[in-house]
């Protein structure tokens, strides 16, 4: 049986020695991009493979896209086989930035259509604070092959977040911190302000004060309050570059609210074109 949302730190453990799972270190940081690298390399999760944020979670960006763009699905595939990911494999990722990196990755597997993909509740902080395995060593992946075969159904597009702009049938969530999202204040991109129509929720709504997400029901209750009565599916979550939204995706997966979906260019894509309009302030 495949964890497709959340695996606790108990559960790992136990699987250390399994062959059948298999664990990601996604520790990033979006102002210095080697950090994440040389943290794994001086101590990570006993067995953990490293998965970079830019040159292996992303492609390169382009004047015409956001920073972080989807890969292209058959290299992601690739690196997923020389990892040793096969169809029977249980993934589990992690970060130590409340898995706002983590989810990334979380999202690009069901997206490729791999049924068995967790992230580690509480991550890295969890794990040391609770004095289980680490070490410096890399693993020695045997290759697997890896079956891809995209979801399309799972991603927006500008034209279509355009298109629907105005109406009541799009709800558009960003997980930026407020004062990006209101335009007070933007270190990453040129252009400051948010999607007009989008409404805030920050990733770390989701979490408890250790880090772990909140229960079910908890997070089921502050999403229904977003939704306002909407579906699932006509949710689409952005942020700047399409990596901390995949955190409200997974939150609402665990609330029990699937369907909804990821625009993957987010902030970052939609300011390339000049005619897109901006919003600011709450």
């Amino acid at each position: 049986m495949f964890s497709n949302t959340l695996v606790s730190t108990e559960d790992l453990a136990a699987h250390l020695d399994d062959p059948q799972w298999i664990v990601f270190d996604c520790r990033f940081t979006l102002t210095d991009p080697p950090a994440g690298r040389r943290a794994y390399e001086v101590g990570h999760i006993l067995g953990a493979r490293y998965a970079d944020l830019d040159t292996d979670l992303s492609a390169p960006a382009k004047t015409h896209t956001g920073r972080h763009p989807l890969p292209d699905p058959k290299v992601l595939a690739q690196k997923l086989s020389a990892w040793g990911v096969g169809v029977n494999r249980q993934v589990v990722v992690y970060d130590d930035s409340f898995n706002s990196m983590a989810v990334r990755m979380w999202w690009l597997l069901r997206w490729l259509g791999h049924p068995g993909v967790a992230v580690l509740d509480g991550g890295w902080p969890k794990w040391l604070r609770e004095k289980r395995p680490t070490t410096p060593l890399a693993p020695q992946p045997q290759h697997a092959l890896f079956a891809h075969l995209p979801e399309t159904s799972q991603l927006a597009t500008a034209d279509e977040i355009l298109r629907g702009l105005s109406s009541p049938e799009q709800l558009l969530i960003d997980a930026r911190p407020e004062r990006r999202f209101t335009g007070e204040y933007e270190p990453l991109d040129p252009v400051a302000g948010h999607i007009p129509g989008a409404i805030n929720w920050p990733f770390e709504e989701n979490l408890d004060f250790d880090g772990t997400f909140l229960a079910p029901e908890a997070l089921r209750e502050n999403y229904q309050a977003l939704l306002q009565g909407r579906a699932p599916h006509q949710v689409i979550h952005v942020c700047g570059s399409g990596v901390t939204a995949c955190h409200n995706v997974l939150a609402m997966e665990i609330a029990g609210l699937p369907g909804s979906r990821l625009y993957p260019g987010s902030w970052s894509e939609w300011i390339t074109d000049p005619t897109r309009p901006v919003a600011t302030g709450e």
